[in-house]
């Protein structure tokens, strides 16, 4: 009999411990969260790398779900070629774009965040050179068949981006109204 794993990557403040609300959606599937620590899409990258490798050990089928800002890791993981089909809810796919609208916000350029390195911001963020020019320097490349959901009020992503990163990555997108 076919093994079938569900990995779940959290977003921001999330836990692994939130897989659990999937394992009624995937029976036959044993549903496994990712407790990355990681805040820097080359840490959590490294992170969900290792721990898919090593359940790809054990499963004959892995699967994806990934939450917002643990989509946007997910997709800097180098772990395609594992995942047969992945779900992200509300994913960040245009990072340079969020920082840049939080660089607006804050009244940041890009000449002084590159002089300074890290700015902190009001909104509780950190700003920083390092991980904006890392965003630019490794585009998307995301080749994984996705479902993704998106909430029609989400505040952190823009609705039309999440619609261009479908379209630009045949995606289906299912917009969940209130």
């Amino acid at each position: 009999m076919e093994k079938k794993a569900l990995v779940y990557v959290h977003g921001k403040g999330g836990t692994a411990g939130e897989a659990e609300h999937f394992k009624p959606l995937f029976p036959g599937y044993d549903v496994i969260g990712i407790d990355y620590q990681g805040s820097l899409p080359w840490e959590a990258g490294r992170e969900i790398r290792e721990a898919v490798e090593s359940l790809s050990c054990r499963y004959d089928r892995i699967e994806l779900i990934a939450n917002s800002v643990g989509a946007f890791f997910a997709m800097h993981a180098g772990i395609e070629e594992r995942i047969l089909r992945a779900y992200f809810i509300s994913p960040v796919v245009d990072m340079e774009q969020m920082i840049l609208d939080l660089m607006a916000a804050s009244g940041v350029t890009e000449r002084s965040l590159q002089e300074q390195g890290i700015i902190p911001t009001r909104f509780g963020e950190d700003l920083s050179w390092e991980y904006l020019c890392f965003v630019r320097t490794h585009p998307i490349s995301w080749r994984v068949p996705t479902a993704i959901l998106y909430g029609e009020r989400d505040a952190l992503i823009p609705r039309d981006r999440v619609s261009a990163f479908a379209g630009a990555h045949h995606a289906s997108l299912t917009v969940m109204e209130r």
